[in-house]
């Protein structure tokens, strides 16, 4: 399984900088129904930092991490070290198969599907949750959390002022690459992609004061947003961002979308 159009990161910046998201995973995490012989896919496995939590539960089982970012991969490998329970694949996560999986990791389905601060940045969610459905073992099921409805609101108004304005707005002006659902909507696409014993529900998480507003939001979120921009006027157009957001002090409100649900079709 290839790369496609995806996002690369800063992954040692954002490794650093992913605190909250870790505190977000371990309540998913706590949700996982395992027994420690489990194959698990974790789906945009990041720098591996979450990994490593789910390999704790695995001692018996198997991860296999797929990302699109190739320096995210790269610091997955370097956290996690040669371990045989783990694969580690650059792919895109709407490109997943059965035959790639076995391809890649050397089997075809996976008894769970794990995601964490992942989903929102996927711009096809039907064709996301078919490729999981895909993967899945009869009875498999999938958990994960990401940015829902209402998630990041001000900063989000920040990055739509600054990409209006020159010279930004050639570049990225109208562009977006969040998908932040309702529950609703989300548990229709699950059901239409075949899953059943579908829940989804919103959930507002402490907000975050960065202690370097700049270097959080750089990193954290206008990764896509400096693939369109030339290199002179990424740093700009941080600065840009903050200059609209209007909270002082400089903070975001996230709303995470949780999601559980189970293919229920037999082999």
């Amino acid at each position: 399984m290839s790369p496609r159009t995806t996002t690369d990161w800063d992954a040692r910046t954002y490794d650093r900088l992913a605190s909250p998201q870790e505190t977000w995973a371990r309540e998913v995490l706590e949700r996982l129904p395992l027994q420690g012989d489990e194959v698990v896919l974790d789906a945009g496995c990041g720098s591996g930092r979450v990994a490593k939590l789910l390999l704790e539960r695995l001692p018996r089982g198997r991860l296999i991490g797929v990302d699109g970012s190739p320096s995210m991969i790269e610091t997955a490998r370097e956290a996690i070290g040669a371990d045989r329970r783990v694969s580690l694949i650059c792919g895109d996560l709407l490109e997943l198969a059965p035959e790639a999986l076995s391809a890649e990791a050397g089997v075809d389905a996976v008894d769970l599907v794990f995601s964490n601060a992942t989903f929102h940045w996927i711009a096809d969610h039907d064709r996301l949750f078919e490729r999981l459905h895909a993967v899945l073992r009869p009875g498999g099921r999938l958990v994960a959390q990401c940015g829902g409805a209402g998630n990041v609101s001000s900063w989000r108004q920040g990055v739509e002022a600054a990409a209006a304005q020159d010279p930004f707005r050639e570049y990225v002006d109208g562009f977006s690459p969040w998908n932040f659902y309702e529950a609703e909507a989300t548990e229709r696409r699950l059901r239409a992609a075949g899953f059943g014993e579908v829940r989804c529900w919103l959930q507002e998480v402490e907000p975050i004061v960065p202690d370097d507003p700049r270097e959080y939001v750089a990193v954290v979120g206008l990764a896509a947003h400096h693939e369109r921009l030339p290199e002179e006027l990424r740093a700009p157009f941080v600065d840009a961002v903050i200059d609209n957001v209007t909270e002082d002090p400089f903070t975001v409100r996230y709303i995470r979308l949780n999601i559980e649900a189970r293919r229920a079709d037999t082999a």
